[in-house]
């Protein structure tokens, strides 16, 4: 079974450097040909390197000890020692790195391609070769190498999205990241369906826009209760977020408040994102004769009804999404293929979860 892993403890050490060689010339007809002791190589580096194609951090679990190379001592003939080997550790985007003592925040990873050396590896010692002067002839010693630092790192994956979804469990939000997106998540009616964070890419307009579904939130996700709390970092750092509320089900009323609430119990930060509100299954004739008293309730924000089944609002969900990506402060619907105030296909069928 796939295991989403988005936290894990690493003990991550740079090489030592090599010590550096002891020798002297040795040749025929030439009895006393000096030191001739080669300098050591240097230890490898701890290098971090952010990659598009990782989601998860399920590469790393299982490796909490990594190591560069250490370097090789010299040699003879003022042979240099070979230098340790690198070690890359490939991170999704996201990810932030903390020490796992203090819990401080070390660097932030966002880029794709992004390359930083954390350790860098010790200075291999010299050869005989350099501490030779007038008064010391043949020096018979020579610098060890500089030993690699090591350092306990918490690594945290906290997802990069323009639009999260938030809602309660068998709201709508894997149905509607799957008709919107490349994404297949599984999708089935009953609760708690989605038990880890699902990434979607959805290309409108020639841009592609990043969607992010997480758990269902329940009350009191903000205290610990569910799996909300776990997810809802993963939302951190979208543009936007798309509160689904279903309407065809008892306590839709109250369904937005809550959430709300809950997000602001996590992080006061988190509530004050741009949103929109996002009423699902407008496919189910409860749902449609709910819909203007829905809109009613909260005339002061965003609201757009559709049905991921009959695919009707889409069209007009799709154009929000991008600009509340954008930072717009509106979307021209003109040319909406569905009614705006009714977010509803007039000629669509009912039915359907």
């Amino acid at each position: 079974m796939y295991t989403f892993v988005d936290e894990v403890t690493l003990d991550v050490a740079s090489g030592s450097g090599g010590a550096g060689c002891v020798s002297f010339r040795r040749e025929k007809y030439i009895p006393r040909g000096g030191p001739d002791g080669g300098d050591g190589g240097r230890g490898g580096d701890v290098v971090f390197v952010v990659q598009r194609n990782l989601k998860t951090l399920r590469h790393l679990r299982g490796r909490p000890r990594l190591r560069a190379g250490n370097g090789s001592p010299g040699e003879g003939r003022q042979k240099h020692g070979r230098d340790g080997e690198n070690i890359e550790i490939l991170l999704p985007p996201g990810v932030v790195i903390k020490d796992a003592g203090t819990d401080v925040c070390i660097r932030e990873f966002l880029r794709e391609g992004e390359r930083w050396v954390f350790l860098e590896g010790g200075m291999g010692g010299k050869g005989n070769t350099h501490f030779k002067s007038s008064r010391i002839q043949a020096p018979r010693f020579a610098q060890p190498g500089m030993p690699g630092k090591e350092r306990c790192l918490k690594v945290e994956l906290n997802i990069i999205a323009d639009i999260g979804f938030v809602g309660f469990p068998n709201a709508g939000k894997s149905s509607l990241l799957s008709v919107l997106s490349n994404a297949r998540p599984e999708v089935a009616d009953y609760p708690f369906t989605t038990k880890i964070p699902n990434l979607g890419v959805m290309s409108v307009y020639e841009r592609e826009l990043i969607l992010a579904d997480i758990p269902g939130i329940i009350e009191g996700a903000s205290r610990g209760a569910g799996l909300g709390l776990k997810f809802l970092k993963h939302i951190s750092r979208t543009a936007a977020l798309a509160f689904l509320v279903d309407i065809s089900v008892e306590g839709w009323e109250t369904a937005f408040d809550i959430l709300l609430e809950e997000l602001r119990g996590y992080s006061p930060e988190l509530a004050e994102k741009k949103r929109i509100l996002v009423a699902t299954k407008l496919d189910i004739a409860d749902a449609r004769e709910v819909w203007p008293r829905f809109r009613e309730k909260y005339p002061d924000e965003r609201a757009i009804g559709i049905s991921a089944l009959t695919h009707a609002g889409l069209d007009d969900l799709r154009r929000e999404f991008t600009a509340l990506a954008s930072g717009a402060a509106e979307v021209d619907t003109a040319t909406a293929d569905t009614d705006m105030n009714t977010g509803v296909n007039p000629d669509a069928e009912s039915g359907g979860p």
